[in-house]
């Protein structure tokens, strides 16, 4: 992806961030605990423990200064989501919600996307599978986009039952 754009992935202690990082990245490497910002071409991967314990958020509002988007990681096989209400409101990046493990046999898409939502009160919310490569399209080209109106038109022209854009 040649673009200035940059994503800070977040969320969950085995949400699928590395995994997921892997498969827009079309690289197949082996998935271990991230214990460190890890910096790969567009996308940044942080370890779950800073999302998860509020002694690291420093870390978090840290990062951001470096991208454009965050990517808001919520396992459609978790009942409860790591994320405070309107978390994506204190960090001044678009927000791109990312519902993962969406083939999974327990998966609850709904209920993620409704996690999501809370978290991300405007914006786009793709239910993805890096299993299955599915959704992976729509993040690249919503980090390319500079504004939720430009990630609206995106959607608008593009629709797909992958995202829900509120």
């Amino acid at each position: 992806m040649t673009n200035k754009n940059r994503a800070m992935l977040i969320g969950s202690i085995g949400a699928g961030k590395s995994t997921l990082t892997n498969a827009l990245l079309e690289k197949e490497v082996k998935v271990v605990k991230t214990q460190t910002l890890i910096y790969y071409d567009w996308i940044v991967d942080t370890p779950g423990e800073y999302t998860e314990n509020p002694l690291f958020y420093k870390n978090i509002m840290a990062t951001s200064l470096e991208v454009s988007h965050i990517l808001y990681l919520q396992d459609a096989t978790k009942k409860n989501t790591v994320f405070p209400h309107g978390y994506s409101l204190g960090l001044n990046k678009l927000p791109i919600g990312i519902v993962t493990k969406s083939d999974h046999e327990r998966a609850d898409i709904l209920a993620a996307v409704a996690q999501l939502r809370k978290v991300i009160p405007k914006g786009p919310i793709v239910v993805a599978s890096s299993v299955k490569k599915e959704g992976l399209v729509e993040i690249r080209e919503f980090v390319k986009c500079n504004s939720l109106e430009e990630m609206k038109h995106y959607f608008n022209n593009h629709p797909s039952e992958k995202v829900f854009f509120k």
